[in-house]
């Protein structure tokens, strides 16, 4: 039985802790309009840390180190379904000042002023750029796939850590990057949005396929299971990566693209007449157009 005190289960409920008192000081000072759309930014938020936790602190947890597929689900629990949920939340507003104001002045002043926080500061202007996200966080999805690196974090609990804990923030900052998340900036229009998701999903595809279509199992430490052979358990995985892990993606590029479209077809730029444009009855006096 997983500690009650697991790592995980005490940084969400530190996060949550955090988190609760920083939306009540925030929303005292916020209209009606913003508490709105902080409730559902709240329910975004609890059910990122619940996934966090079934991925990292039960059963799924357990498993992931005995059955590929199982490791698999983790694995999409984190970055599909955990992190654009984070993404949604914003909660990095609520959590800072969750924290005294002793405290928030003390590390604002530290972090605009030392010299020790110069390369932070760096990294920071760096992962707020799209391109620079897209290639890390597929890259790391890669390379962590490399049989020789996977079966490291099967022997080292840190380095497994390591791993989750990579594909968690990556993923976090991917999802920033075409998901409303303040005050992180969106710098992609409508249209690059969806080339940028659909890239990543492209690339997610390819790894499934690789897996999928291997000839024999790429993942040794997987030994055969009671009824599923390791290139069935490699197999089952790469139908979770496709399937369930496309998901997300699919969601938000069908959105965007209804989104998009619509707001192109109802441009006040459009001729009178034209299709998504404002038609005007002949005779109809200009000012009321």
């Amino acid at each position: 039985m997983p500690s009650p005190l697991s790592p995980p289960l005490l940084s969400a409920l530190i996060a949550a802790l955090l988190y609760e008192l920083g939306r009540r000081r925030h929303a005292r000072v916020l209209p009606a309009a913003r508490l709105r759309t902080l409730r559902w930014r709240r329910l975004a938020f609890w059910a990122a840390l619940v996934t966090l936790v079934v991925a990292l602190d039960s059963v799924v947890d357990d498993e992931a180190d005995r059955l590929f597929w199982v490791h698999m689900v983790q694995h999409v629990l984190l970055m599909m379904v955990a992190a654009p949920l984070l993404a949604l939340a914003a909660p990095w507003m609520p959590i800072w000042k969750g924290l005294s104001l002793r405290t928030r002045r003390r590390l604002a002043a530290s972090y605009m002023r030392s010299a020790a926080w110069r390369p932070p500061r760096a990294a920071g202007r760096f992962l707020a750029l799209p391109l620079p996200v897209f290639v890390m966080f597929n890259v790391d999805l890669c390379a962590w796939h490399v049989p020789g690196l996977y079966g490291l974090t099967l022997r080292s609990q840190a380095v497994h850590d390591f791993e989750h804990l990579s594909f968690l923030l990556l993923a976090v900052l991917f999802w920033a990057q075409v998901l409303e998340s303040p005050p992180l900036r969106i710098r992609l229009e409508a249209p690059r949005r969806v080339a940028y998701v659909l890239g990543g999903a492209t690339l997610c595809w390819l790894l499934a396929l690789v897996l999928a279509f291997a000839p024999a199992p790429l993942y040794g430490a997987y030994a055969s299971h009671p009824g599923l052979s390791a290139l069935g358990d490699q197999q089952l995985a790469a139908g979770i990566m496709l399937g369930p892990g496309s998901v997300p993606y699919a969601l938000f590029i069908f959105i965007a693209l209804y989104r998009w479209l619509a707001a192109g077809a109802t441009r006040p730029s459009d001729p009178p007449g034209a299709p998504g444009g404002s038609r005007v009855h002949p005779g109809t006096p200009a000012w009321r157009s």
